[in-house]
């Protein structure tokens, strides 16, 4: 995030916050005159109800507005009304009136000055380039290694970047960051013990970048060393390039990948724009909705990966909103989080039992909302991932492709707009699977998904249709692009190097290419049967070439 942007976002959480401690004494008041006026003419059930939600807003608010104070004093008195509340049995005598008067009362002597709150801390998320350039910094002194991963790197379009040392490094950073750093885990001054002193550590984490560690040893204590500094990765000499490359791959598209989206469910407006504000900062997508009635339309429209939902609100609780989502089984899945300020454990655990996946207490810390909202949808695209996408290449399986080639099909031609569909094979793979072995052959499966990846852009879809064979769709692309774009992937896997023991070796694919410009009324998968043939035509013609789909066969 850019330091205007972080400016503008700290001015907005300040102004949050003065707001609330200007309507604080007001609100106050109110509460009091409502409990003078109860104790006056009886507490009936309905203002009883009423006071006990607007004291239980209060104690999960104030925590988080810089008055703590305040709201553990008011969430002392919710729990004296909610046992009032939930028995009727229990007698409310003038003694115990007026003592929730005189207490309610009090409360404006518990405000002081407010403390400090987690917005001022807050971690802003870094902007990442729009282009498809990815500048690779290598710390090495091994220059041979240096040479070949470099020619390699510039194969998958990585600007690389070369430095003797650390020092070297720190110095090129005044003027340009790295997209990801790959280092010597025993890169060292001859008169130095440790391997990386305070100083260099200081001088890594101010990069603000993945990782990674090349090492001609593989002892603990190495691996320790790596891990102190964030190492997303520890490669072993000699290194298999395709394997470090693929690692480089999935830490990068971790951090490209679209911002979390998290709605947000709470009646209290200045705590929900609160919370809205510092996942927006963080990185996220954030929307809050204050009308419950309307919690399935707002679903299906933003598509929330995670809900969080507070506990009790007027007119309908979170457990009924929880229990209504999971009548749905497309959003069964979807994780809900309730965010409240219930103490009481066993009501805890009876929310968690009708569909929630997890409970946190207001008030809240910033970093804390951040982590676990984070933390949560991470493991829930995981979980996605897994059942959606190829386990070795990290690509849509054979039947989310076809499904993903219908839709873009569909939406192109209501927009008028063009879509090209293309098939990839390995060229000759099962003579590179039996010279070489399966685990090399996979190597060459995963390098052509990583180039894929890499060298299509961001709103193309990829998925492995089966073995060696891969699927493309390119929306808004036509044909003459498509080709020039497919073709430059063709020649590029070409110069990739692959090892086995001392052995290098190189390969090839074959492409056919079909576009709806050509064939208007086919759908998404009719497009892939097509450009399937253009595939074998390639095939039949010598392979290693692209072909494109003329007729219909």
């Amino acid at each position: 995030m850019s330091i205007s942007k972080q400016c503008e976002a700290q001015k907005q959480l300040s102004q949050l916050r003065s707001q609330f401690l200007k309507r604080l004494p007001i609100e106050l008041n109110s509460l009091k005159a409502i409990a003078e006026n109860l104790n006056e003419r009886g507490f009936d059930i309905a203002t009883l109800n009423e006071l006990h939600h607007r004291l239980h807003k209060l104690s999960g608010s104030c925590g988080t507005f810089g008055v703590p104070a305040l709201g553990q004093a008011t969430r002392i008195l919710e729990i004296r009304l909610q046992a009032w509340i939930e028995d009727s049995s229990v007698e409310i005598d003038d003694k115990a009136r007026q003592s929730i008067v005189r207490d309610i009362g009090a409360l404006n002597s518990v405000i002081r000055t407010p403390e400090n709150h987690s917005a001022a801390t807050l971690t802003m998320t870094p902007d990442l380039p729009s282009d498809k350039t990815i500048r690779v910094w290598l710390i090495e002194d091994d220059a041979a290694f240096e040479q070949e991963l470099v020619r390699q790197l510039e194969s998958f379009n990585f600007q690389v970047h070369f430095f003797n040392s650390i020092r070297d490094a720190e110095t090129a950073a005044q003027f340009e960051r790295p997209d990801l750093l790959i280092m010597n885990v025993l890169l060292h001054r001859p008169s130095e013990q440790d391997s990386i002193l305070l100083q260099d550590r200081i001088t890594l984490k101010s990069l603000d970048c993945p990782l990674l560690f090349v090492s001609s040893t593989d002892d603990f204590n190495s691996r320790v060393r790596a891990a102190r500094l964030g190492a997303e990765g520890y490669f072993v000499k000699p290194v298999d390039i395709t394997v470090l490359i693929n690692r480089m791959m999935q830490v990068l598209e971790k951090r490209r990948a679209p911002p979390q989206r998290v709605l947000i469910i709470d009646d209290d407006r200045d705590l929900a724009a609160h919370y809205q504000l510092v996942l927006t900062v963080a990185g996220m997508q954030a929307e809050v909705l204050q009308q419950p009635e309307v919690v399935m339309t707002k679903i299906a429209n933003f598509r929330p990966e995670i809900i969080l939902l507070d506990l009790h609100m007027p007119n309908f609780t979170g457990i009924d909103l929880a229990g209504v989502i999971r009548q749905y089984d497309e959003w069964s899945g979807l994780p809900i989080v309730f965010l409240s300020s219930e103490s009481d454990f066993d009501i805890q655990i009876l929310a968690m039992g009708q569909g929630a996946d997890d409970f946190l207490m207001k008030p809240i810390s910033d970093a804390q909302l951040i982590a676990a909202t984070r933390a949560r949808i991470e493991r829930a695209r995981r979980l996605t991932s897994l059942i959606a996408k190829d386990s070795l290449t990290g690509l849509l399986k054979h039947a989310s492709i076809k499904e993903a080639a219908d839709l873009e099909t569909a939406q192109a031609q209501r927009n008028s707009k063009p879509v090209s569909i293309a098939m990839l094979d390995i060229d000759n793979f099962k003579l590179v699977n039996d010279t070489y072995g399966h685990a090399v052959g996979d190597n060459v499966i995963v390098s052509l998904a990583m180039l894929l990846r890499q060298r299509l852009r961001h709103s193309d879809i990829i998925g492995r249709y089966g073995g060696e064979e891969f699927a493309a769709v390119l929306p808004e692309c036509d044909q003459a692009d498509a080709y020039r774009l497919l073709d430059d992937i063709r020649n590029q896997f070409a110069n990739i190097r692959f090892r086995h023991r001392s052995h290098q070796f190189n390969c090839t694919v074959s492409i056919g290419l079909a576009d709806s410009a050509h064939f208007p009324r086919l759908i998404g998968t009719e497009l892939l049967a097509i450009a399937d043939h253009a595939l074998y035509q390639a095939k039949r013609e010598g392979r290693n070439r692209t072909c494109i789909a003329r007729t219909i066969v």
